[in-house]
């Protein structure tokens, strides 16, 4: 079970809602940078980067017997909040193309760097599975 809260006269929130609800087993993934499952980044475009991490996020939640629906909390640490900004329209529909039209609660904020090299956006998920 899973419960969207976003309070009664406030601005609907763009991509994401205020806060979520759920029971059932946890699934928690690990930060995932946009390189692949052997470890290499094939752009070093942002939304190239964004539609690797959250392609990652789809095949581990899979492995745990989880969907994109499960997940009820987002942190995303960016390299550069500006270039974010210019280009949420893009990374927007690579959002919607597979996570869906589900938005948890999420977090986003600029970070100083990452441990990888060439990274530019790391994502970290908790998905909930039906009790």
């Amino acid at each position: 079970m899973m419960q969207m809260f976003n309070p009664p006269g406030w601005k609907r929130p763009k991509g994401y809602s205020n806060a979520v609800a759920a029971s059932g087993r946890m699934v928690f993934v690990a930060g995932q940078v946009g390189w692949d499952g052997q470890e290499a980044f094939r752009t070093e475009d942002l939304v190239g980067q964004v539609r690797q991490s959250l392609t990652n996020i789809v095949a581990i939640l899979a492995e745990a017997g989880a969907r994109p629906e499960h997940i009820v909390r987002m942190n995303w640490y960016l390299a550069d909040k500006e270039e974010y900004n210019a280009r949420l329209t893009e990374i927007g529909d690579v959002y919607r193309e597979l996570i869906g039209r589900h938005f948890p609660a999420m977090t986003a904020l600029q970070v100083a760097g990452f441990v990888e090299h060439g990274a530019k956006v790391e994502i970290e998920v908790t998905a909930m599975l039906p009790g």
